[in-house]
């Protein structure tokens, strides 16, 4: 089961709507999961 904002951060990185450092931050703000940026992504999630 994916967080509650993957689908829609995922469809806005395919896009081209939101770059990575993005999707990271929403890593931060605990609105995906490490794993999930990954997945959106496609490379590992490292902290900043």
């Amino acid at each position: 089961m994916h967080s509650r904002m993957f689908d829609r951060i995922k469809e806005l990185y395919d896009r081209g709507d939101w770059p990575r450092d993005w999707v990271r931050n929403a890593v931060v703000k605990g609105k995906i999961t490490a794993e999930e940026y990954e997945e959106i992504t496609g490379e590992p999630y490292a902290a900043v």
